[in-house]
């Protein structure tokens, strides 16, 4: 038999992993012949945009580089799936595709929206009598996805946040004058990514001294109460806050505008700190400086987690055996035993229980101000950022795999 596989959504350091795990079980199996890699995600598979693997990965070093570089090798998409009642056209040229190359199985790599693709293609080749398997495997920095504990990437971006942030706690403490800093992070609806900065706290920081979730709700009339607050006990004032902080009453006054939405109808944030770097700096008179981490944490692979890409090269590997079991409209994921030992298991779950539904961040790990989490949030995500993986570098920097065997990318 033959599978496919493609890679969906934002990019992540582990998603590569991932890839590899299938493709490394996908080698070994006597079942499989031709292992494909679909371009842009479902969009390859709809425009016949396939490559053999085998064909570009063709050495154990090919396959470490792989593992070790980060974003989508195979390149992403934003698609949303129509329904096929509404256009049925766009399903049967995947058939014809899955027909033509002899494509059995198909693992897809993604998030929540990717987990509709699996739920409307698997759906349709049981509805139309086709024998083909589609099979989820999660990813996301965000780690909005239910059900599974964690997901493959947001480890890695947890620990290049904690980094970050701790340098930028040096940084701003040099001066002797007063200051804020508030520090934008990943998170549209769910603060994970945010509220993973308290692992600071476990190795003596007070900073951040502020992390605000959108979750929490919170009022900027109260964040700047919290400011004044801790102004009065610190001269550098640390702020880590989500995206998603809802501070669209004052953003037009301060001279910043959102607009626009994706194909999945999510709307693209822009500006939550630039907004409360104004409104600070005008309430209170002082030093404020804002920075946005932006795309850094989705692709920094020079400090990864190697507790995050091991796991998501396994549950890569056991997606295909799951779907090469028959399974199909599945996604798989993690379930956590124990957080001392550090003990997870990967299982399997509908794949409709996961698509377009967001994993807020626990009311119960927020405390009661609003303006940080509890000891269970730190005792969860201590062992996602365990490890350190020892990467291949040349004069260096480190070495990524070279995209250009694929035909579609130019660097």
């Amino acid at each position: 038999m033959n599978i496919a596989i493609a890679q969906s959504g934002g990019p992540t350091c582990a998603i590569n992993a991932s890839l590899l795990g299938v493709y490394r079980q996908a080698y070994k199996d006597i079942r499989v012949d031709a292992i494909f890699g679909s371009i842009n995600g479902i969009e390859g598979m709809i425009n016949d945009n396939l490559i053999n693997l085998k064909s570009v990965l063709k050495s154990n070093i090919d396959m470490e580089l792989l593992r070790q570089t980060p974003s989508t090798v195979l390149g992403s998409c934003r698609y949303k799936l129509p329904d096929y009642n509404e256009d049925a056209t766009t399903y049967e040229k995947i058939a014809a595709v899955f027909e033509k190359h002899m494509i059995d199985v198909f693992i897809y790599i993604g998030g929540n929206d990717s987990m509709d693709t699996v739920v409307k293609l698997s759906g349709y080749f049981a509805k139309t009598g086709k024998p083909y398997k589609v099979l989820g495997v999660p990813k996301t920095i965000d780690n909005d996805l239910p059900i599974t504990d964690h997901t493959p990437g947001f480890g890695s971006a947890a620990k290049y946040v904690c980094t970050t942030v701790q340098e930028i706690i040096r940084d701003s403490s040099v001066y002797s004058i007063d200051s804020v800093t508030v520090i934008e992070i990943m998170g549209r609806h769910a603060g994970w990514l945010t509220a993973s900065t308290c692992i600071l706290h476990t190795i003596g920081q007070e900073a951040p001294h502020l992390i605000y979730l959108p979750e929490a709700g919170v009022t900027v009339s109260q964040i700047l109460e919290d400011v004044k607050r801790e102004r009065a006990k610190h001269q550098a004032v640390i702020i880590a806050v989500s995206e998603g902080i809802d501070v669209s009453e004052l953003a037009e006054s301060a001279g910043v505008t959102t607009a626009g939405v994706d194909a999945f109808g999510h709307k693209f944030q822009n500006g939550v700190g630039k907004v409360l770097e104004r409104i600070i700096a005008q309430e209170f008179g002082c030093k404020v400086r804002s920075i946005e981490l932006n795309v850094m944490q989705r692709c920094s692979s020079h400090i990864c987690s190697k507790t995050d890409i091991d796991e998501a090269e396994e549950i890569g590997a056991a997606g295909l055996e799951a779907a090469l079991a028959g399974n199909t409209g599945k996604m798989m994921y993690f379930k956590r035993i124990s957080n001392m030992p550090y003990l997870v298991r990967i299982e399997m779950t509908d794949a409709k229980d996961c698509a377009n539904i967001e994993k807020k961040f626990p009311q119960e790990w927020i405390n009661g101000a609003k303006n940080n989490v509890t000891d269970d949030a730190v005792a969860y995500f201590m062992p996602l950022i365990q490890g350190d993986v020892k990467l291949i570098t040349k004069n260096g920097l480190p070495l990524h795999f070279d995209r250009s065997g694929f035909g579609v990318f130019n660097s």
